[in-house]
């Protein structure tokens, strides 16, 4: 579990991924976990899980990286989440997504989510670029990569999202500029 100063990032595990196959808003889902889903994140819009399964599938063991339920600490109820698109590729650079519930943004947990996601990938194995990419109409998150001094690096189509920005940092700069300040 990767915390930050309000959240628990808990990696879902592979057989938390069958179950989130067969029934997403299953409330039994996170019992075992000791946490609740109230606001039904994931639930009626899946998000990356159509990504995710198939590649935990493919190997159970990635899934540190590919999606981590944020808990609010204080109530043990989900407000988000975030995980890479993979492992880091051939040349090191990793993906990242994420997602806070509407009710939870706004309050900062975007940006505590994402220092704790990097903070930990920065020192995986391999681990040499860091990217996110958005939609430029996504003020919002656009706001939030700039705050961390990504660089543009141009734009991407995507085939389900558009047009997107790409910004990326390398693992050795973001841990030198943000870690220390976590």
């Amino acid at each position: 579990m990767i915390q930050t100063a309000r959240l628990d990032l808990h990696a879902v595990q592979p057989a938390e991924y069958s179950l989130l196959a067969i029934d997403r808003a299953d409330p039994r889902l996170w019992l075992d976990r000791g946490f609740s889903n109230p606001y039904r994140h994931l639930v009626d819009d899946p998000g990356p899980l159509v990504h995710r399964i198939p590649r935990i599938l493919a190997d159970p063991t990635a899934a540190p990286y590919l999606l981590r339920m944020a808990v609010l600490r204080e109530s043990d109820v989900i407000v988000g989440s975030a995980g890479f698109h993979d492992r880091p590729d051939e040349t090191g650079m990793i993906e990242i997504g994420l997602g806070i519930v509407p009710e939870w943004q706004g309050k900062g947990l975007g940006r505590e989510l994402l220092v704790g996601m990097w903070g930990w990938v920065v020192r995986q194995p391999g681990v040499r670029m860091l990217r996110y990419t958005v939609s430029p109409d996504n003020v919002p998150s656009v706001a939030l990569v700039r705050s961390f001094d990504f660089d543009h690096r141009g734009q991407q189509i995507d085939e389900e999202d558009g047009p997107e920005d790409i910004y990326e940092m390398a693992a050795d700069d973001f841990n030198r500029r943000w870690c220390a300040k976590s």
